[in-house]
């Protein structure tokens, strides 16, 4: 056990348990204020019943050794974990570190079903999800499991984390359906202060996102802290210019969303892709990501926050590019294309695909089997009224008499 690492990971593991909330934040801006509390709830709970179900089950489901497609129940009620080392670090640390991504990959979904799904039924979904979906494409990846088998690249959660909700939300948008104003009326956001509060506090977490997964305090994790710093930068900056060329008005809006882009694209490559090819990959990841936005804007998909463009073609082109900037001097594990191996790029593209395709299927089924036992969408009279209201019998903001109706 190293007492240096271990002090990284219980930062780092504060870190990304700090993300959730902000992204409570950055969500709870971009929906009207009659949703605002509802939204940033359906962050906060995951901190509570997915992190209870991933103590319980999830975990071992994950990293126990179980087969190449999923752990067994050796550590399900944390049977076995405890203070001895795993690596350098307490076993029961790395339990709690890999908690906070599943946590947060649960509540990433949130943002394509704001302002129309039943609360109750939300906390049902993401509480079985974390079992059926996240922690069966955690063990292929991370856990010892056919993907890792075969090579695939994913430091902190491309694959993981990022596709996987991407194409959740995709299926929980499709089940759901429109919210019952869109797309004939402007739902605009009702504070963007607090989306811009919430992408701060993101890439703040972050860090320990990217660095803590080097699971050491080394050189690793400042390649990997390097890269989180460059890589949303350089997308922030391509996304200003693509903003100009469009409407000639770099918008609040479009700079919390490059940013939070940005680190998504570069998460399954912090630890592999040197300081320079971080630029580049964040950069290059500005495009698809915008260029989605935009089309998704023109259709009748009520992909309300954009977590298909963010999350799930961030995170597809971070992986791939991981396949192409990967650098052997830096990280010991795999050259990319760009250094003579391009079969990574090939391999990468598995992982994307078959992250996304039983994620995707997955999260449908397991809302459909939901629906036959309990409503999803909220009466149109809630939708009306707004679900602060009529699902927590609160208001966000209080003697402001338009957030009722907003």
């Amino acid at each position: 056990m190293n007492q240096a690492d271990t002090a990284w990971m219980l930062a780092s593991t504060a870190l990304v348990l700090l993300m959730t909330p902000m992204l409570g934040f950055f969500y709870g801006g971009m929906v009207r204020s009659k949703n605002s509390l509802n939204t940033i709830m359906m962050s906060y709970i995951a901190l509570g019943f997915t992190g209870i179900i991933w103590a319980l089950i999830a975990y071992s489901l994950a990293f126990s050794a179980g087969n190449k497609w999923i752990g067994d129940l050796s550590n399900a009620f944390l049977k076995g974990v405890g203070l001895e080392p795993l690596g350098t670090i307490p076993h029961m640390l790395h339990m709690s570190y890999q908690a906070t991504f599943a946590i947060i990959t649960a509540a990433l979904i949130s943002g394509s079903i704001v302002e129309r799904m039943r609360f109750s039924a939300y906390v049902l979904f993401i509480s079985l999800w974390g079992i059926v979906v996240y922690a069966p494409i955690a063990h292929w990846v991370w856990g010892g499991g056919w993907l890792a088998q075969m090579g695939a690249l994913d430091f902190a959660g491309g694959t993981v984390v990022h596709v996987n909700a991407g194409m959740g939300a995709v299926a929980a948008a499709l089940v759901l359906g429109n919210r019952r104003e869109y797309p004939s009326s402007s739902l605009l956001p009702h504070s963007v202060p607090l989306t811009l509060l919430g992408a701060g506090g993101l890439w703040f977490g972050w860090f320990g996102f990217n660095s803590g997964s080097a699971l050491a305090a080394n050189g690793i994790a400042a390649l990997a802290f390097t890269a989180t710093f460059l890589a949303p930068a350089a997308t922030l900056v391509v996304w200003t210019f693509l903003d100009y060329a469009r409407s000639g008005k770099p918008t609040a809006v479009g700079a919390a969303t490059a940013i939070v882009v940005g680190l998504v694209a570069i998460t399954p490559a912090a630890g592999y892709v040197g300081p320079m090819n971080a630029i580049w990959l964040g950069g290059l990841a500005a495009i698809p990501s915008y260029l989605t936005l935009q089309w998704r804007a023109k259709t009748n998909f009520d992909d309300s926050l954009d977590v298909l463009a963010a999350h799930g073609v961030g995170g597809t082109v971070g992986a791939l590019l991981t396949g192409v900037f990967a650098q052997k001097s830096f990280n010991t594990v795999a050259d990319g294309l760009l250094y003579g191996n391009p079969g990574q790029l090939g391999i990468q593209a598995t992982a994307v695909a078959a992250a996304a395709i039983y994620s995707f299927v997955g999260s449908f089924v397991l809302l459909k089997l939901i629906g036959l036992v309990m409503p999803l969408r909220a009466t149109a009279e809630d939708e009306t009224t707004g679900l602060d209201i009529s699902h927590h019998g609160e208001e966000a903001y209080l003697n402001v008499e338009s957030s009722r109706t907003a």
